[in-house]
């Protein structure tokens, strides 16, 4: 009878490690899904703000230092990216997002350029894509604390300490009031 519970016991044990194992590979899985959405979004926002550049460049001479600017920051993004230095990358990207509040001066200061349909759409894709850029990081963040709270549960910490691999760290992208605020004032108002 001993014997049978014992067994028992060392099934659910088995089946609990196992289950474990599995959701914290899933949530692990999860943010790294995270992670491709803002490298996407990124991606995409330059893209956009490259097109704007150009378009805008028959304009002003402004735009020359800007796109120095974001194209030596987006280089020091890749970089930090391809080194694994999260914090650098972070840093370069918010830095970019600054520089993006600049645009709402370089409309404002040409009548011409307001009117121009393909900055205005050019404008309208910024202001979606770094939308969607916020909902991206807030997605990844969101999957690192719901990982971090999960990994220092109890039962689940015996797991983390049998396997080291799953015992990893992830930093947070930043959603802080500078970057609202650098989103508030790249919003053209006519």
């Amino acid at each position: 009878m001993t014997k049978w519970i014992i067994i028992i016991i060392v099934i659910i044990v088995v089946v609990f490690i196992i289950t474990t194992y599995n959701a914290l590979i899933r949530m692990i899985e999860s943010i790294k899904n995270n992670e491709k959405q803002i490298d996407i979004q990124l991606d995409r926002r330059f893209k956009v703000f490259e097109n704007l550049i150009s378009v805008v460049k028959k304009y002003m001479d402004y735009e020359q230092s800007t796109l120095k600017d974001v194209v030596a920051l987006r280089n020091q993004a890749q970089q930090a990216q391809s080194s694994g230095d999260t914090e650098g990358r972070m840093q370069a990207e918010n830095q970019i997002t600054k520089l993006l509040g600049g645009i709402n001066l370089v409309f404002e200061q040409y009548p011409d350029l307001k009117a121009n349909q393909n900055a205005l759409q050019l404008q309208e894709e910024i202001v979606s894509t770094e939308n969607k850029l916020a909902f991206a990081k807030q997605a990844y963040n969101d999957s690192v604390q719901n990982y971090t709270q999960t990994k220092k549960s109890f039962f689940q910490q015996i797991v983390v300490g049998i396997f080291k691999n799953l015992n990893q760290n992830f930093a947070y992208w930043s959603l802080d009031v500078e970057d609202k605020k650098a989103k508030e004032a790249y919003q053209v108002k006519f």
